[in-house]
């Protein structure tokens, strides 16, 4: 399955996301144009696991524009806290989308806890639909462990807490030309890239 022309809806009404994903369809020639862009609402996630809500948001883009959607789901699970925020870690920043109050809720629940497994992992799921709604779905992690308080100011969202594996620096301290291949969407892009091809 492929786009029918060489322009994809982005069902994302996040910048710094919108431009992870520019960057990996970037070399395909396919040229992502975001819901947001487009004044496309975003619906509300009712699923419960990542899948779901990346279908859900790739069909109710590719039917309000007509085109070809992708939607991601993705999220941040702390296992010392049982996998939380998991699906809701958006939805941890409140309406405000201010990630510095989820990363302390996520604090705070392993201090809480008394949890010291500071492990976690990034997971994304990739939910790609054609015009006629047919639905791909493709998944990537990266496992790291968690850090307080948070360092870097670049990356969005979980990335100043969060250490992949084998790296002494956060995701939000990275270049984003050094985090952009270690990350969770890189790894399910691929996975979409090599389909696309």
């Amino acid at each position: 399955m492929t786009p029918t022309s060489r322009r994809l809806v982005v069902a994302s009404h996040n910048p710094g996301k919108v431009r992870e994903i520019s960057a990996l369809l970037g070399p395909l020639g396919i040229t992502p144009v975001s819901a947001g862009e487009l004044g496309l609402p975003e619906p509300e996630e009712t699923e419960p696991t990542f899948v779901g809500n990346a279908v859900l948001k790739a069909r109710a883009a590719g039917l309000a524009s007509g085109e070809a959607a992708l939607a991601d789901d993705s999220g941040l699970e702390a296992f010392g806290i049982g996998g939380a925020p998991g699906i809701y870690s958006a939805r941890w920043a409140g309406p405000g989308k201010d990630f510095r109050l989820a990363m302390q809720r996520v604090w705070d629940e392993l201090q809480a806890s008394g949890a010291t497994d500071l492990s976690a992992r990034f997971v994304c799921v990739l939910a790609l639909i054609d015009a006629a709604g047919a639905v791909e779905t493709f998944e990537g992690e990266v496992r790291g462990s968690l850090v307080w308080p948070p360092r870097g100011d670049k990356g969005f969202g979980y990335d100043p807490m969060f250490v992949p594996d084998g790296h002494a620096l956060t995701f939000g301290e990275m270049d984003p030309v050094q985090k952009q291949p270690l990350t969770h969407r890189a790894k399910a892009f691929a996975q979409l890239v090599d389909r696309l091809r």
